[in-house]
């Protein structure tokens, strides 16, 4: 015996299309949403890394005076005392404050012999030298550092005109 397929009636037919129809718009809008979400916490996580980036700052910019005086102290030693073990540990000090820094990717700004840029460095004193080209840093008063890439103190130089 051959069965007869049943035919839903229009109604229900008419129902199911319905629901077809709904199940694939809230299954759209369910994606869309979920895909909104993962773009919003891949967004969010790398908003705290540049943050976390930048947290230390206040606590850097706090050695770079230090640092500047143990430079300050190194130019000024009489070359007598520069191989003395005391001397040599006081400067080790100064190598661990400069390792500490570049760590936390912070860099020293190269001036020295360069031209003058302003948005690495900052003028102090203009300076005249037939020997030397006009707009050359010739002097470092005061070393300028970034870190990762922005300017955190901008170096204090001399200028040649």
């Amino acid at each position: 015996m051959k069965k007869k397929k049943e035919s839903l009636p229009k109604e229900t037919k008419k129902g199911l299309k319905e629901c077809q129809k709904l199940k694939d718009e809230y299954l759209a809008g369910w994606q869309r949403e979920r895909a909104d979400f993962l773009n919003y916490k891949k967004e969010e996580l790398e908003r705290v890394g540049e943050l976390l980036k930048y947290a230390n700052i206040g606590l850097m910019l706090k050695f770079l005076p230090i640092l500047d005086n143990f430079e300050i102290s190194e130019k000024k030693l009489p070359k007598k005392l520069k191989g003395d073990k005391n001397i040599k540990g006081l400067l080790q000090i100064k190598a661990q404050i400069k390792a500490l820094l570049k760590s936390q990717g912070i860099e020293e700004i190269e001036s020295l012999g360069k031209n003058f840029d302003p948005n690495l460095q900052e003028i102090i004193e203009i300076v005249k030298s037939p020997k030397a080209e006009s707009g050359m840093v010739a002097e470092e008063i005061q070393k300028g550092y970034k870190i990762h890439g922005k300017v955190l103190r901008p170096a204090k130089v001399k200028v040649i005109k």
